[in-house]
């Protein structure tokens, strides 16, 4: 083809993606179209035509590409670089009364709070990773650090752009939603699934996670599923913007769609009116929502509030009232879990609640029947909430009990092994109650329980193994082939086909999960595990805390309490899980002759290391009346629990100072003098001791111990480079619990880089746009003494040694 022909058909092939974007922002983002249906369909079979000619112009962005290549045999995943939270939940005024007071209280400011309101849809949360504005990956939330990755079939959704719109977007910029099925297009779906004889969707979420999760792109093309954006997570650029409605507004310049719900208000009462005012529209509004979301909209504010746990602390959902239904309650049944508990659940007459077919309800426990008051044949009133399992609330007042309603009768021995029933004391709520659960003593010669078990370390928030569902572990734990987690990884081809309803593609398929299932990361081991009090969140804290499951198992109990997050039942749980010699056998088998590796940072957290102290671990022995005043008393005059025991009676009253305490202390000592002994040898041989311990240098743990809370407040710094002695995760921390704030990258709002080594290219845009950059030394002079540097100040640095971190540029 002659050259000038060559331009042509570029600048043609150009154009007609420019059009064509531009139709597609106007008809499935605006709902304004500005050609007649017929027109579009011209250009784009214009456009097709064109790049079958010439194949090798086709992009990734070009709308021709909307729907992806061969169905997938599974998907990937995908590491979200920020964290998907979740949202706490409020369900009154009161709740948002508080909320507020929270925010007012933590900012230390009584003025008015603008927040920012939106509908909170009832579809599927997704991250889109846009790199020069084009989209590269799509995932989702899955367990809010690792997502599915769906982008083959989110390339096929028509109301997410392929290149954005405008200009002024960032080099990288990560967006997230709601992706979400209209009623309308719901309907339409069921009536057309009705009429070929399909099984049709129970509701508009279920339909749009069903439809994400295709593996044939094509399935999920043919759905009417669509996104409304609410956020972002990267924003590697400048001008980020100030304000969360800010961000939105530049989203849809960038030709995302925004819910044009959203407002601005002032105050709890403008959430409060609000949220009335879109209650009572909230059947006209074409989708399904169970809720508000409130944030707090400047930006800065929103860093000074910062999170807790998986949530952050400036936003909260406020759920509508859950829909309740009355049904009968026809029997109980008793089933046994994965730990041994025997759970009530009522079978229900099927019923309608809230959109969704209910036929079971939860009964938690007998003390809970026995506060309904409630018998088999009676009238119940069920609630549901929407993720929420259904529960049982109250019987139904205005119908009489049928003369042949029979009473609950707790079982005596478990219904499925046989064995004996223990009651056991459990706490309930936030352990102000204590209530009574049974418990069959069988563990795993349970078949329930080994069932459970292996059900759970099977699942998709743990190891994720593909095939080995709740019937595959019920016939292989009746054909004798798994009795603990570790026969998983035993098992054979040879036996796995030779079950009912394996073939022989099937039994490959399996035996190649369980091969990919060998290594895994150490967060979702710990949860696979199914410890007692571990779920998604403890197991994070676990693994990022102690970094490896070798360390995790001769853990000691006072120990693991000091990981923020993990009070002293959790942490008995977790002591009591590997002290018993079934688990570490199975754990033994797992990692010995198996070879699984759970793969973690394999070295202690050091802004751990610095939360382990001797005043903490003696307030903590326990003894009545021994808080952590008296504790660092003692602290001061004692280096250890050696020198602790080597007190005489009067030094140790001298330093006490209090009758009370000192009585308490005199009888406790002598009795927990071995345990205490044992635990500083745990702490001495891992390193851990406060006299020992390597993770940090002496002089920077001593400005740790010395530095002022709020140090820092409002200071935003960048980290990078290498520091002798300490990891840039404690560094962070450390910034954080000052109240300064972490940016990711530099721009003309950061006030400071710290740099250590190879510092890399965050120093060299610093020093461009006059960012001061200071060393270590400097940092902690700024922490110790409680006041930070003017940013006209020095921009001398220290140098460092080299040591094995990272750099992260």
């Amino acid at each position: 083809m002659p050259h000038n022909a060559s331009l042509f058909v570029e600048d043609k092939i150009r154009q007609l993606r420019e059009q064509l974007h531009h139709h597609n922002y106007r008809y499935h983002v605006l709902d304004d179209p500005d050609i007649p249906d017929g027109d579009y369909d011209r250009l784009m079979n214009e456009l097709k035509q064109l790049e079958a000619d010439h194949p090798w112009s086709i992009t990734p962005d070009s709308p021709t590409q909307r729907v992806g290549g061969a169905p997938l045999k599974s998907f990937g995943q995908i590491r979200h670089e920020v964290p998907m939270l979740s949202l706490d939940n409020a369900f009154s005024s009161e709740d948002m009364a508080d909320f507020n007071r929270r925010v007012n209280e933590r900012l230390k400011d009584t003025s008015t709070v603008e927040y920012i309101c939106e509908p909170k849809l009832d579809g599927i949360a997704v991250s889109l990773m846009y790199e020069q504005g084009v989209l590269i990956t799509g995932a989702t939330r899955g367990d809010g650090t690792t997502g599915e990755d769906i982008t083959q079939n989110i390339r096929t959704i028509v109301s997410i752009p392929l290149k954005l719109q405008g200009a002024g977007w960032p080099e990288r910029l990560e967006v997230r939603g709601e992706i979400y099925m209209p009623r309308q297009g719901f309907d339409q779906l069921n009536e057309r699934a009705e009429k070929q004889g399909e099984k049709v969707f129970a509701n508009p979420r279920n339909a749009a996670a069903g439809s994400l999760r295709q593996l044939d792109s094509s399935v999920t093309a043919s759905r009417p599923l669509t996104m409304y954006c609410y956020g972002i997570g990267v924003y590697d650029g400048d001008n980020a913007p100030e304000t969360h409605s800010d961000m939105l507004n530049r989203l849809g310049e960038w030709g995302l769609r925004i819910n044009p719900e959203v407002e601005v208000v002032e105050s709890v009462k403008g959430c409060e009116d609000y949220y009335r005012k879109l209650e009572s529209r909230r059947e006209t509004l074409g989708y399904d929502i169970d809720g508000i979301v409130f944030k707090v909209n400047p930006v800065k504010l929103q860093q000074q509030l910062g999170f807790v746990a998986r949530a952050p602390r400036w936003a909260i959902a406020r759920k509508f009232p859950a829909q309740e239904a009355m049904t009968v309650l026809k029997d109980v049944e008793f089933q046994v879990g994965r730990t041994g508990t025997i759970t009530p659940v009522a079978r229900l007459e099927p019923v309608s609640v809230g959109g969704v077919v209910v036929s079971n309800a939860t009964l938690h426990n007998m003390d809970e029947i026995r506060r309904l008051n409630i018998c088999v044949g009676d009238s119940v009133i069920v609630h549901r909430a929407g993720d929420v399992i259904p529960k049982i609330v109250k019987r139904a007042g205005n119908i009489a009990r049928l003369n042949n309603a029979k009473a609950i009768a707790p079982p005596k021995v478990c219904p499925v092994c046989g064995s004996k029933v223990d009651k056991v004391t459990i706490k309930v709520g936030n352990a102000e109650k204590e209530g009574t659960a049974l418990v069959c003593v069988g563990r795993l010669t349970c078949k329930a329980q080994r069932e459970q078990a292996i059900i759970h370390f099977s699942s998709r928030k743990a190891l994720d193994i593909e095939g080995l569902g709740s019937e595959t572990v019920a016939l292989m734990v009746s054909e004798g082939l798994l009795a603990s987690v570790a026969d998983i990884f035993a098992l054979s081809y040879e036996e796995i086909v030779a079950l009912e309803g394996f073939a022989e593609l099937s039994a490959r398929n399996l035996i190649a999960a369980i091969e990919k299932a060998k290594t895994t990361t150490l967060q979702r081991f710990i949860f696979g595990l199914g410890i007692p009090e571990v779920g998604e969140e403890t197991a994070r804290l676990l693994a990022e805390t102690l970094g490896s499951i070798e360390k995790l198992a001769i853990a000691r109990r006072e120990v693991i309490q000091l990981i923020e997050g993990i009070g002293e039942t959790g942490a008995g749980c977790i002591q009591d899980y590997f002290a018993d010699n079934h688990n570490r056998q199975v754990l033994d088998k797992m990692m010995d002759k198996h070879q699984v590796q759970a793969v973690g940072p394999d070295k202690y957290s050091s802004d751990f290391v610095v939360k382990i102290a001797f005043d903490k671990l003696i307030s903590n022995i326990p003894v009545y009346g021994v808080g952590l005043g008296i504790a660092k008393r003692i602290a001061s005059k004692c280096r250890d629990f050696s020198e602790l025991y080597a007190l005489s009676s009067d030094q140790l009253k001298e330093v006490v100072r209090n009758q009370r305490a000192f009585d308490h202390l005199l009888k406790a000592l002598p009795a927990q003098k071995d345990r205490l002994i044992t635990l500083e040898a745990y702490l001495l041989e891992e390193g851990l001791h406060w006299r020992t311990r390597q993770n940090l240098t002496d002089a920077a743990l001593t400005k740790v111990n010395k530095a002022k809370k709020g140090a820092l407040k409002g200071k935003k710094f960048v980290i990078t480079g290498k520091f002798e002695g300490v990891s840039r995760d404690g560094l962070k921390a450390l910034v954080r619990e000052h109240d300064g704030v972490i940016a990711g990258s530099v721009s003309k709002n950061t006030d400071f880089l710290l740099a250590g080594e190879k510092a890399g290219s965050k120093r060299q845009k610093a020093e461009a746009l006059g960012i001061p950059v200071i060393g270590l030394d400097q940092f902690n002079e700024m922490v110790a003494a409680g006041q930070s540097s003017d940013r006209r100040g020095s921009q001398q640095e220290t140098s460092f040694k080299n040591i094995d971190h990272e750099d992260e540029d």
